[in-house]
């Protein structure tokens, strides 16, 4: 196994991911309007499975020989997202930037997957589970945005 190309396919990830709990975190605090209580719930049901995501990625990382970075300034630089709004956030608002933050590592995993199976099986089966999960996530935001415009 080529580890570094692994390491290139997960570190990416590793950085997504937890761009995705905080953001998801930020948005659990601040949400509001009509639809508070249920989208607050649902928010940081995502930030905990991503989280859990996140820490396996991590984990996998080390078993395969290579330090995982989750540091501020590494996230800083690296991850894809755009800023999410500051204070308040309108549910309205709240969930298409949380339907297109799950969109892009859903589809970016995809490209993973692919890669990956010719690097390494297990990473593979990983990327393969997080994207289920992830996929699931978004069927249930997108669930809300077309039910609330």
């Amino acid at each position: 196994m080529d580890r570094n190309a692994v390491g290139k396919e997960l570190e990416p990830l590793l950085i997504e991911l937890i761009d995705l709990a905080l953001t998801a975190k930020q948005a659990h605090w601040n949400v509001s309007g009509l639809w508070f209580r249920p989208l607050h719930l649902q928010l940081d049901e995502l930030a905990d499975d991503v989280r859990n995501w996140s820490d396996d990625v991590a984990e996998r990382l080390s078993t395969i020989g290579l330090a995982a970075d989750g540091r501020l300034e590494t996230l800083a630089k690296m991850t894809p997202f755009t800023a999410f709004p500051d204070g308040f956030v309108d549910s309205l608002t709240a969930v298409p930037h949380m339907v297109e933050r799950l969109n892009l590592v859903v589809e970016s995993n995809r490209t993973r997957i692919d890669r990956l199976g010719a690097l390494d099986l297990v990473s593979q089966d990983l990327v393969i589970s997080v994207t289920a999960g992830l996929e699931k996530h978004r069927w249930m935001f997108a669930a809300e945005q077309s039910s609330k415009a």
